[in-house]
């Protein structure tokens, strides 16, 4: 679907990101998010579709105010993030003020409760981590830079021992498959089954750490395979993921916001990831013990903090030290949490059901 499409059938539209969140400062960008109802050849058809994240600028539009950081998400794809309450999703719901709201957006926000669960304990916590491993990534980098690119050798491969990215994620996918079936039907390993295949890419995991030593044995008993096939493959995850690494470093430096990269010289870590950590966190207890999800921060009451957070007016201890609270009052907060422990998905269901119904097909 092209802009005008996708404009013509979106239901709502919130300015998100820090200017949403009321974080913003001179320079932060202007973030549009929204939701918008396919037509019948994507219900139907083969068509799918699933948000619009690019051609704002190119193509011809009525909403003149849209910028390229747009992403329009279409509705079915936007419940299912919000029933797995992805944090940058559920939010859309708890706007105060819209650019763009129609009669069947309304009757979306109107449900907005039915999407908050325990669940969140996770997603938010999750995301917040993913903050900080940037933040310590990146931290890492400043204080011991990478000196050369990193080579086969230096992990004692030689070149005939050398796999591909490719061949490795076709290993480690078999692997995540034979895990996946050991425990599909034991029905003490209920919840280790869920976690590992609702709850965390566990196979994204698999592709992204190297396999530990002390896995090593079983993996080659699961697999069948030889010890040197095993400790082979170890060795060729540990040289790529420093070549990712290396990579991932000079893009960095290269790409680098330069009054960004003046404040994290100055302070010594990023202070945008320190800030989003700490939202995130404050935000899944928020939840958990108020059953509302506050997206504006001066309503919360830490906008100011927050804001000092992101001018590096705390240092990397002290927003760690933040961090490490927030885990534990979040544990907390989800153990004396009212909210139920997932999101009804049959309610889900027929909500979807009744606003593509209200909407109508359109035509095309």
């Amino acid at each position: 679907m092209n802009r005008l499409e996708v404009e013509a059938r979106t239901i709502l539209i919130a300015l998100t990101g820090s200017r949403g969140y009321r974080l913003a400062t001179a320079t932060s960008d202007y973030d549009y998010r929204g939701v918008f109802i396919a037509t019948k050849p994507y219900y139907l058809g083969f068509s799918q579709i699933e948000q619009k994240d690019r051609g704002w600028t190119e193509e011809p539009g009525n909403f003149s105010y849209l910028s390229k950081d747009t992403c329009i998400y279409e509705l079915k794809k936007f419940l299912e993030l919000s029933a797995n309450n992805n944090p940058n999703i559920l939010e859309l719901l708890w706007f105060k003020d819209y650019i763009h709201l129609t009669e069947v957006g309304s009757i979306l926000r109107q449900h907005k409760q039915m999407f908050l669960s325990k669940k969140v304990k996770h997603t938010y916590a999750g995301y917040g981590y993913a903050q900080i491993k940037k933040l310590e990534s990146h931290r890492h980098w400043l204080l011991d830079p990478p000196q050369k690119k990193p080579q086969s050798e230096d992990f004692g491969l030689m070149p005939k021992q050398l796999l591909s990215v490719s061949e490795l994620h076709a290993f480690l996918s078999y692997l995540y498959l034979l895990v996946q079936n050991r425990i599909q039907f034991l029905e003490e390993s209920q919840e280790l089954y869920e976690l590992l295949t609702a709850k965390i890419d566990f196979k994204g995991v698999l592709k992204q750490y190297p396999l530990p030593e002390d896995t090593l044995e079983y993996t080659r008993e699961l697999t069948s395979s030889s010890k040197d096939f095993i400790k082979l493959l170890q060795k060729n995850q540990q040289y790529h993921n420093a070549v990712r690494e290396y990579k991932n470093y000079q893009q960095w430096k290269e790409n680098r916001n330069p009054a960004r990269a003046a404040m994290e010289a100055k302070v010594g870590y990023d202070c945008k990831f320190a800030m989003q950590a700490i939202r995130l966190l404050r935000t899944g207890i928020e939840i958990l013990e108020t059953q509302t999800l506050m997206v504006d921060r001066r309503e919360a009451g830490d906008a100011e903090e927050l804001l000092a957070i992101k001018r590096g007016e705390y240092s990397y201890e002290e927003v760690m030290a933040i961090a490490n609270n927030l885990y534990k009052e979040l544990d907390s907060a989800y153990v004396a949490s009212k909210l139920p422990k997932s999101v009804d998905r049959e309610a889900v269901n027929q909500l979807c059901i009744d606003l593509v119904s209200k909407q109508g097909w359109g035509e095309g």
